[in-house]
């Protein structure tokens, strides 16, 4: 097994958990305004936050730590779709599931109407359990090959939608 991917692949997934750590944290502020049709500035701002927080998170495990995963298991890199089938054969999460992720990641980064992002708002309410939850069933798979306990006490609170 190749270290240095291994400790590329440790660096990732406390990079996808910290972001997920700030993700969870705006979700919960966000829980606590509830979804409106309109919203002052401050509570617009933390919207927006936790919109971009999931992108990024999003983005992150997709792109970084599954493509990561794949090199130290000596898989040929290929394709999202296909980070996101080897990801399902690991048990890790349905492929179907990662593109749903990966899709409303996408169309919030390619809103460039910052105004048109509330549109988003609830999906990302609703995605971000599920995100969470395969960033957890991420955490347990790469057990084996890094200590996968320095994650904060945010990321063991539950995620409770309303």
């Amino acid at each position: 097994m190749d270290n240095g991917s291994i400790e590329m692949l440790k660096e990732n997934l406390s990079a996808v958990n910290l972001s997920l750590n700030r993700l969870v944290y705006s979700f919960e502020k966000c829980n606590a305004i509830g979804l409106k049709k309109s919203y002052s500035d401050d509570e617009f701002e933390i919207f927006e936050a936790m919109t971009s927080r999931y992108a990024r998170t999003a983005d992150m495990l997709i792109n970084k730590v599954l493509r990561n995963l794949d090199t130290v298991e000596y898989i040929d890199g290929g394709t999202v779709i296909d980070a996101a089938n080897n990801a399902e054969k690991r048990g890790i999460a349905d492929a179907q599931e990662l593109r749903k992720l990966k899709d409303l990641r996408n169309l919030i980064a390619h809103e460039y109407v910052t105004e048109r992002i509330i549109r988003f708002f609830d999906k990302v309410i609703e995605f971000t359990p599920r995100l969470r939850t395969v960033i957890e069933r991420l955490n347990d798979y790469c057990s084996r090959y890094v200590d996968t306990t320095e994650r904060t006490e945010t990321t063991d609170r539950p995620v409770e939608t309303y």
